[in-house]
């Protein structure tokens, strides 16, 4: 296994650790362990990719692990936010939907030799996400930031499902026959 699908692996093993330190609020800083855990964890999105490409680390292994670990982090956070009702249930239901349906068209895509990759749309989806998520978590600590980091939540649900329109609607014909 390479550099880049370490770190990869690494951002997933990290979530379990989110999750313990999230869920057990009533330890010591634990939410502020936990969004020091998060912003480690989806920071190393970049680095993984930055060092699959820098060095020619590209694997078949990594580009379908790299999108999956960023999906199982998010994920994972909207649904403990929305288990604390820090997170609307639509806002959750809508993310988990786009996600769950675009990684499914891209698995038969893949199924087909082709690659789909994110388009400028999906990373402002992701970053959005991220972004809202960091905002709700430091609003367990710091109250102030829980207002705005619940309306980002909802940018992120819109960007979310437009970005997957946008996504299948640009590769529809891509499944062909699979359909």
């Amino acid at each position: 296994m390479n550099l880049a699908n370490r770190i990869t692996v690494v951002r997933m093993l990290l979530i379990p650790l989110f999750l313990v330190l999230l869920l057990h609020v009533d330890a010591p800083n634990g939410p502020l362990w936990a969004l020091a855990v998060y912003l480690a964890a989806s920071c190393t999105d970049k680095l993984d990719g930055w060092v699959a490409r820098k060095w020619n680390l590209v694997t078949t292994f990594g580009k379908f692990l790299d999108p999956l670990a960023d999906k199982l982090l998010v994920l994972s956070a909207l649904v403990c936010l929305t288990w604390m009702h820090l997170c609307s249930p639509y806002v959750c239901i809508l993310i988990l939907t786009r996600e769950l349906v675009v990684t499914s068209f891209r698995i038969v895509a893949m199924g087909s030799g082709l690659e789909l990759a994110a388009d400028g749309w999906g990373k402002a989806k992701t970053f959005v996400q991220n972004v809202a998520i960091y905002l709700v978590l430091l609003g367990i600590v710091w109250k102030d930031a829980a207002k705005p980091g619940e309306l980002l939540l909802w940018l992120a649900a819109l960007l979310t499902v437009y970005s997957g329109y946008r996504y299948l609607a640009k590769n529809w014909n891509c499944i062909g026959d699979n359909w």
